[in-house]
């Protein structure tokens, strides 16, 4: 996946161009800030004759699009940035950002409708009172050998965030330290 923008550019080019993409005002805007922002990759001579409206806007697209490919990495690099900046639905449609989506991904990638992956079907909060339980259990085990009231005190206060059930034993638990 270490695709250079260049690279990238080459294999975005196609789907760019497509009839529709990009409207005239969407590539007048990316002209104008490629040369605005970055007057070294795109000057007023070249942003002129980008922005000619006489000239279909899918050729001159085609024509910024090698123009920027001859001017390298940088120039790559930045008509994506101007790109995501102006118009993020394509941006994020693009075949190279999709691929990549995927491949970073995995939970994306299309599954088959018969396999139905569960890890477990009870939810989050399942997790969480099993934990709590397990929490309280360990606070018991360990205060259960204090001989220190105060560490009967910590252990009722623990519970205080738990379930009922388990808040409900280690408070009585707490007491029942207490009047010993």
């Amino acid at each position: 996946m270490g695709d250079s923008f260049h690279e990238q550019l080459m294999e975005d080019s196609d789907f760019l161009k497509a009839e529709g993409r990009l409207d005239t005002e969407v590539v007048d805007k990316l002209i104008l800030q490629l040369n605005r922002i970055y007057p070294q990759i795109l000057t007023d001579k070249e942003a002129t004759r980008f922005r000619k409206l006489d000239v279909p806007t899918s050729v001159r697209l085609g024509e910024l699009l090698t123009h920027l490919q001859g001017k390298g990495e940088e120039a790559c690099r930045e008509f994506y940035r101007a790109l995501h900046l102006h118009v993020e639905e394509v941006y994020y449609s693009l075949p190279t950002r999709l691929r990549l989506r995927d491949f970073l991904d995995p939970l994306s990638i299309p599954h088959v409708p018969d396999q139905k992956q569960v890890l477990n079907d009870r939810g989050p909060l399942f997790f969480v009172g099993c934990f709590s339980i397990a929490v309280g259990m360990a606070l018991l085990y360990y205060y259960s050998e204090a001989k220190v009231t105060g560490g009967s005190r910590a252990l009722g206060m623990a519970g205080l965030g738990l379930k009922k059930q388990a808040q409900e034993v280690l408070i009585w638990y707490a007491e029942e330290s207490l009047m010993n």
